[in-house]
């Protein structure tokens, strides 16, 4: 080989800069809307192209952010790249035009530019240039060519051809050989204006004088600078052969499908020879120049001249095959002829559509409006003619269509509102399908996960709560949870608890209750009485975390229940002074007789507040009894004189809660001849506070049963009255002066002492009238019995009062003696019941009885 073939690597960049400036800048050329420009082969890395930036008309300043970048198939060369700070493309490895394109012709690079936010696409065409970087070289060093003796003058001998990648000029231009004074080179242009060289003879051989000649053969390309490649010819002069092979064309063309199997016939060669014997024996061989890739295909039979295919053909990598065959005899001298074969590849729809996700936003958000860019897709198939058009669709019933945008290239975009709660994650089938017959297709599966918007309120489990809760409870004890849920996800699905702004019994809200703001629970802060308050009402709040935050509410009534946590309380009878209980019962009462009512209220309710009285303690058990439903105490049986005259008793009251809890109240009872004028103790009692305003049914049964007790009296005054008048009228001869109210000795007590009264009207001096009656009662000698009424008052008492008699003889002074308007009046202030406390429903009856038969049994024993 020549020296221009023995340069070296290092001066490809010189060549590189003399071939940009005589071809001058890279050329744009605008076809179609697309942008094309043309750069020499071997530049180095970093080597300028193109400023894509401007031509583009885009904002450098913005490349990086937008991601703008070269598409290119998995797998590609990348052998240009973009400058994202200026915008410019350059050189990124070395493009060899013979590697990347291996047949001729225009050698061009398809560059898809992609930018996003806005999505923008565009299409950018390289023209690789041919530099003369290859020089032309022959099969062989030095080859021998057998010339027979005989042969003419004017005989022409091809001569194998040299090769060169380059193309246009930079390829085989012409030939030169070595001076020499037998033979001269002709240089000959086929039809596909390639160049090959044959040797003319000038002058007779003679073997005799020399049997072989020497000559150089040097082939030229028509590049700059120039190159060239050299090869040594041995011309062997040989005994005459005269007649060489003959095919029956020069060129051949054939159709093979490019789905042939190995072992195909492609096509029979014929060579004939006029010669006989081994002169005129054929053989069938690839010529010298042959590509390995021809070799690899295709196979040549050396005696039938049969041409098999021998690998497996791709319309995609070459549609085109070139085989060159020669035909030698086998005898002396031979001289081997050579023919084209071009083998014509037909396109089989063999390749299935190639679908390519250039650019995926995702994920989306569900309020994405309908046309909203999800991604980019291309699509490729490798076929031709209708194999290759592709169709590209996605499956049903999504919310997402193709739009195409360029050829190939398509965007799948939204057609509709998403909605996460509904569908969090999308699974588009994507099919590609060619139109070739049978059709291929490929499907691919895109993943389109929905991202969550905060378009959904928290949503409580319930539509209200209803907590009920023992009183007494432990302050800090949970007595409820609340739960919500919210279809959101993520933070915007967090949610937090609270309790709304208020006042339950004027304090608030907040000292009563507090709920744990992540899981609901709610906790009482304070022990809860029933008897305070029995139940209230709160709003929680459920807010999620969302932006904005949306929240619910819900209504949890809390009912604080009963626990018999308060004795039963006395209230009737009410001893004075810590001293028991006392009560008078006459010794003439009959079985069944009432005594008095022992009253007893308890705070609790229901089966807590249930009162039942029994008697727990008695002097004799088979004397009185007491009523367990409403505590009534009478007698069992009449009197027997050898009945104790005091009587004890005692009566327990217990409710009916569980454990069950007891009051007692302990009673004194005196059995008497007859009832003097004493208070009872069953009369005293007095309402709790707290139950006073409870209802207004108590006022206005206080209000009828005083009504009631004060006419009662009033009869009773007026009755005294006129009977008083009418035993003065009938003792104006007593010996017992009207002023003095002393005892006669003489005469005898009346076993009716009211019969035998006198009656005296004393109204104090400033104040209202009472009634007063001086009463020899039918007790002991020597007592008076007074019974002072007042109008005003709501209620009659007896009271007992001191004995009556003559003076003594130690009291000094007479005038001290007692005095007829020295009478002792007793008149109690009436007691109202304290409207504070409201008697049990079930008691309320046998307090109302209870009054009555007070009130009565007294006016009763006044008048008997």
């Amino acid at each position: 080989m020549g020296a221009g073939a023995g340069s070296g690597r290092g001066q490809t960049f010189l060549r590189s800069l003399l071939f940009l400036l005589l071809a001058g800048p890279p050329a744009r050329h605008p076809a179609r809307g697309q942008l094309r420009y043309a750069v020499p082969e071997e530049l180095e890395h970093g080597a300028f192209v193109a400023n894509l930036g401007e031509d583009l008309g885009l904002d450098v300043s913005t490349l990086s952010a937008r991601r703008f970048r070269i598409v290119s198939r998995a797998g590609a060369r990348q052998h240009l790249e973009v400058n994202l700070e200026n915008g410019i493309l350059f050189v990124n490895e070395r493009i060899d035009r013979e590697e990347v394109c291996e047949a001729g012709g225009t050698c061009l690079l398809h560059l898809q530019l992609l930018v996003e936010s806005p999505l923008e696409l565009y299409r950018v065409e390289v023209e690789v240039l041919d530099i003369n970087d290859h020089a032309p070289t022959f099969p062989w060093q030095e080859y021998v060519l057998e010339v027979a003796e005989s042969a003419v003058l004017g005989a022409r001998f091809p001569l194998e051809s040299a090769q060169d990648p380059d193309v246009g000029t930079n390829s085989v231009h012409t030939y030169r050989l070595s001076p020499n004074g037998f033979f001269s080179l002709e240089v000959q242009t086929r039809s596909d204006a390639s160049k090959f060289a044959e040797l003319v003879l000038e002058r007779a051989l003679d073997r005799e004088q020399q049997r072989v000649h020497r000559v150089l053969l040097t082939a030229l390309d028509g590049g700059v600078p120039e190159r060239s490649g050299t090869a040594h010819i041995l011309v062997t002069v040989l005994d005459a052969n005269d007649n060489v092979p003959a095919f029956d064309q020069p060129s051949y063309g054939v159709s093979l499908p490019e789905d042939a199997p190995p072992g195909t016939l492609v096509i029979q060669l014929n060579a004939t020879d006029l010669d006989e014997g081994p002169n005129g024996e054929i053989e069938y061989s690839f010529s010298g120049h042959a590509p390995p890739r021809v070799r690899e295909l295709f196979h040549v039979e050396p005696r039938s001249g049969q041409v098999l295919l021998k690998g497996r053909l791709d319309y995609e990598r070459a549609s085109l095959h070139e085989l060159y065959v020669q035909a030698k005899d086998r005898g002396p001298s031979a001289v081997a002829v050579h023919c084209r074969v071009l083998v014509h590849l037909l396109d089989v729809n063999d390749n299935a559509p190639e679908v390519t996700l250039t650019s995926v936003s995702t994920p989306v958000l569900e309020d994405a409006p309908p046309g909203t860019v999800i991604a980019v897709i291309s699509v490729l198939d490798r076929d031709s003619g209708d194999n290759g058009r592709v169709s590209c669709e996605v499956g049903p019933n999504v919310p997402f269509e193709l739009r195409s945008s360029f050829r190939n290239y398509y965007t799948l975009v939204t057609t509709q509102a998403l909605d996460r709660e509904v569908v969090p994650e999308y699974n588009i089938s994507i099919t590609a399908r060619d139109m070739g017959s049978p059709a291929l297709l490929t499907r691919s599966t895109l993943t389109v996960p929905v991202s969550d918007v905060n378009d959904n309120p928290p949503r409580f489990l319930q539509p209200s709560y209803s907590v009920y809760v023992m009183e007494n409870n432990a302050p800090g004890a949970s007595i409820c949870s609340v739960s919500a849920l919210d279809p959101d996800c993520q933070q915007n699905a967090y949610l937090s608890y609270s309790i709304a702004d208020g006042h339950i019994h004027g304090m608030p809200v907040g000292t009563y209750v507090s709920i744990n703001s992540d899981s609901g629970h709610m906790y009482a802060l304070r022990s809860l009485d029933y008897e305070q308050i029995r139940s209230f009402q709160i709003q929680v709040q459920a807010q999620d975390a969302g932006f904005p935050p949306l929240s619910a509410n819900v209504t949890v009534h809390i009912f604080v229940l009963d626990q018999n946590d308060n004795a039963p309380v006395i209230v009737s009878p009410m001893p004075r002074n810590g001293s028991v209980a006392t009560e008078l019962v006459p010794r003439s009462a009959r079985p069944g007789y009432l005594v008095g009512t022992v009253s007893a209220v308890d705070a609790d309710a229901g089966l807590n507040s249930r009162l039942s009285y029994q008697l727990l303690q008695a002097t004799d058990f088979t004397l009185f009894s007491v009523a367990p439903d409403t505590g009534e105490l009478r007698t069992l049986r009449s009197f027997l004189e050898q009945d104790a005259s005091r009587q004890q008793l005692v009566v327990q009251v217990r409710d009916g809660g569980q454990p069950a809890l007891s009051a007692t109240v302990s009673l004194l009872l005196s059995v008497v001849e007859t009832l003097p004028q004493t208070l009872s103790d069953f009369s005293e009692f007095s309402l709790p506070p707290e139950v006073s305003s409870s209802s207004p049914l108590t006022l206005y049964l206080l209000v009828s049963l005083g009504s009631i007790s004060f006419t009662f009296l009033l009869a009773i005054l007026i009755l005294t009255a006129i009977r008083c008048r009418g035993e003065r009228r009938s003792r104006r001869g007593d010996s017992c002066s009207p002023p003095r109210c002393r005892c006669c000795p003489g005469s005898r007590p009346s076993s009716d002492g009211l019969k035998t009264s006198n009656l005296t009207a004393q109204p104090p001096a400033g104040t209202a009238a009472a009634t007063c009656l001086d009463v020899p009662a039918g007790g002991p000698p020597g007592y008076c019995y007074k019974v002072c009424l007042g109008p005003e008052s709501a209620q009659s008492d007896f009271m007992f009062l001191k004995p009556c008699s003559p003076p003594r003889n130690n009291e000094k002074d007479p005038g001290k003696r007692s005095r007829p308007d020295q009478h002792l009046q007793v008149s109690k202030e009436a007691k109202q019941p304290n409207t504070d406390w409201l008697p049990p429903s079930a008691q309320r009856p046998a307090l109302k009885r209870y009054q009555i038969q007070h009130w009565g049994s007294r006016g009763s024993r006044w008048k008997g």
